[in-house]
C-alpha cells in the first residue's frame, strides 16, 4: 500500500500541555474544526482523515449535520483546492493570504462555500469566512477576505455555479491527470478523480463464517441513525455511513474489523485455503493477516512481516479478544471492544510469528515454504485519492519509477519465501500503469538477481478474484466503477 506512514501518531494525537482542554464552542463550530484541519494537513502533514477524527474528538457537541459539515469542507476544499486558489486569484492582486494555513483555510472554505454549496446563503458563506479569517489573521486579513469572496460571490451569481466534478479534476496536479489518462483513458481518468461519496463511506470486514445479515440487523439496531449496507465486491464487506466511531459498536474487533472494501478484495484474491501455510509480507498492522488467518483455520498459519517493528508490536498487542456473536452482540459489546484494543482481535492469535524485515536488503529470518505470499507493496496511494485528498498535494512524478523499483524489489525477495508451485499476489493501491502493469510485467520478466526464482503470471484461483479477473491474472478495482478505493492485484506462481 501507500508508503505513508500509516497511522503514525502525528495525525490523530493531541500534543501539549492543553490536549484536553475542552474547545470554546467557537472553537468546535464546523469552520472552526475544518480550519484547524486543513491548517494541519498543510503545515503539518498530517493525514485529513485522522486529524479530522481528533478535532471531532475534541468537539463531541456537535451534531451530525454540523459533523457532516465540517467533513464536506475539509475534502472539499483539498480536493478542488487548485481551482478555488485559481478563482480566487482573479480578485486577489496577491497571494500573500496563503501564507498562513488558518487565514488560507477560511478562505478557501468560503470560497467553496460560494461555488459548490448551495444550501449556504451566500452572505453566510462570506460572513463565516470573513470571521474565521479575521481571528486568525486580524481586521486587515478580514478587509481582504470580505473584499475578495463578495466579489467572488457576484461572480458566481452572475456567472452560475462551477461544478466540483469540473474543479477537482482541474485541481489534480498535472502529471497526475497525464499519468491517469495513459493508466484508465481520458473519460475514465476524469471519472476516477471525480468519484464520490465524499468522504466515503466505512467499510467493515466480517471474518469468514459470520452471518452477515445478522450483524446488519445487529449494527443497524445498534446505531439506528447510521446506514449499514452489504457490500459489492467483497462477500464479507459491510458499508457503514454515519456510524459513528466504529469502536463503539458490537462485535468490533472479534466478529468484524474496520476495512475499506476493496482491501478486503485483496486479501481473498490469494485464494488461501484451510491448512495452507500463508506469509502477509508487508503487513502493516495485520488488517489482511486477520481475514487470512482465520481463511487458513483449522491447521493452517499465518505470519506477518513488515519493514516497521512498531506496526507488527501493534499487531502483537491486539490478541486475546474473546469471541462474540450477533446474536449475543449487545450483551458482549463491551468485553469484545476492552479485549481487542487494536481492532483485530482473538483472530490475530492465528498470525503464527511475526518478523521485521527489509525486503530490500534481505529476508531476515522469514522462513522457506509458504503456500501463499501476499506483496501489498508500498505505493502512491493514488487509488486512495477520494478518502486521502492530501496524496495529491505531497506526490510528484519522480516518485512513481523510485517506488516501482521499490515494489520489484520486494516482491521478487518475497517470492524466495514460497515454496515451488506456491503463489503469490503483488498488490498496490494504486491504479497508475507505472506501479499496475508495468511492474507485474517485470516481475514476470527473467532477472539476473541472483535469487533463483522465476513469477510465472497465472490465472486466479479464488472466485471472487477470478469473477474480477474475467478469468485473467489481474484486475483492477475502481471507485467510480466498483464503489471501492482503487486497487491493482496479479497472481503468479512461483517457480524454483
Amino acid at each position: 500500500m501507500a508508503d505513508r506512514g500509516q497511522g503514525d501518531g502525528r495525525d490523530g494525537r493531541e500534543g501539549g500541555r492543553g490536549a484536553a482542554r475542552p474547545p470554546h464552542p467557537a472553537e468546535s463550530a464546523p469552520r472552526a474544526v475544518a480550519a484547524r484541519v486543513l491548517a494541519r494537513v498543510w503545515g503539518s502533514d498530517a493525514f485529513a482523515s485522522a486529524a479530522l477524527d481528533a478535532e471531532l474528538r475534541r468537539a463531541p457537541a456537535l451534531d451530525p449535520r454540523d459533523i457532516g459539515l465540517a467533513t464536506e469542507l475539509v475534502y472539499g476544499v483539498l480536493r478542488a483546492q487548485a481551482a478555488l486558489e485559481a478563482r480566487i486569484a482573479e480578485f486577489a492582486a496577491k497571494s500573500r493570504w496563503t501564507a498562513d494555513p488558518l487565514v488560507r483555510a477560511h478562505v478557501l472554505m468560503g470560497a467553496y462555500s460560494l461555488c459548490f454549496l448551495d444550501r449556504v446563503p451566500s452572505f453566510a458563506a462570506v460572513s463565516e469566512a470573513v470571521d474565521g479569517a479575521q481571528a486568525a489573521g486580524g481586521p486587515r486579513v478580514g478587509a481582504f477576505a470580505n473584499a475578495v469572496l463578495r466579489r467572488l460571490a457576484a461572480a458566481v451569481e452572475s456567472g452560475g455555479r462551477p461544478t466540483l466534478a469540473s474543479a477537482v479534476v482541474a485541481s489534480a496536479p498535472g502529471w497526475l491527470r497525464g499519468a491517469l489518462r495513459r493508466s484508465l483513458g481520458r473519460a475514465a481518468a476524469e471519472a476516477f478523480l471525480s468519484a464520490g461519496p465524499v468522504p466515503p463511506p466505512t467499510g467493515l470486514c466480517l471474518a469468514p463464517g459470520e452471518d452477515r445479515g445478522a450483524w446488519l440487523e445487529a449494527l443497524r439496531a445498534a446505531a439506528p441513525t447510521g446506514s449499514f449496507e452489504a457490500g459489492h465486491v467483497s462477500p464479507a464487506a459491510i458499508v457503514a455511513r454515519g456510524a459513528g466511531d466504529l469502536r463503539r459498536l458490537p462485535g468490533f474487533g472479534v466478529a468484524w474489523i474496520g476495512q475499506e472494501e476493496g482491501a478486503q478484495a485483496l486479501a481473498f484474491a490469494l485464494g488461501a485455503r484451510p491448512g495452507e501455510a500463508v506469509l502477509d509480507a508487508c503487513s502493516g498492522r495485520g488488517n489482511k493477516s486477520w481475514l487470512l488467518s482465520r481463511a487458513v483455520l483449522p491447521s493452517g498459519a499465518v505470519d506477518a512481516a513488515d519493514l516497521y517493528p512498531a506496526k507488527l508490536s501493534q499487531l502483537r498487542a491486539a490478541l486475546g479478544a474473546p469471541p462474540v456473536s450477533a446474536e449475543g452482540a449487545g450483551a458482549e459489546a463491551g468485553d469484545a471492544q476492552a479485549g481487542a484494543r487494536d481492532g483485530l482481535g482473538r483472530a490475530a492469535a492465528s498470525v503464527r510469528e511475526t518478523y521485521a524485515v527489509d525486503w530490500t536488503v534481505g529476508a531476515g529470518d522469514v522462513p522457506e515454504g509458504y503456500d501463499r505470499v501476499l506483496v501489498d507493496a508500498p505505493c502512491s496511494g493514488v487509488g486512495t485519492l477520494r478518502r486521502r485528498p492530501e496524496i495529491a498535494l505531497r506526490r510528484e512524478a519522480d516518485d512513481l519509477p523510485r517506488l516501482a523499483d521499490l515494489q520489484v524489489a520486494i516482491a521478487r525477495r518475497a517470492a524466495t519465501r514460497a515454496r515451488d508451485g506456491g503463489r503469490l499476489v503483488f498488490a498496490v493501491c494504486s491504479v497508475l500503469r507505472e506501479e499496475c502493469e508495468a511492474v507485474a510485467a517485470r516481475l514476470a520478466a527473467p532477472a539476473d538477481d541472483g535469487l533463483g526464482v522465476r513469477l510465472e503470471p497465472a490465472p486466479f484461483d479464488a472466485e471472487l478474484a477470478r469473477e474480477l479477473a474475467g478469468g485473467g491474472d489481474a484486475f483492477r478495482l475502481l471507485p467510480h466503477v466498483h464503489g471501492t478505493d482503487g486497487y491493482f492485484a496479479a497472481m503468479f506462481v512461483v517457480r524454483r
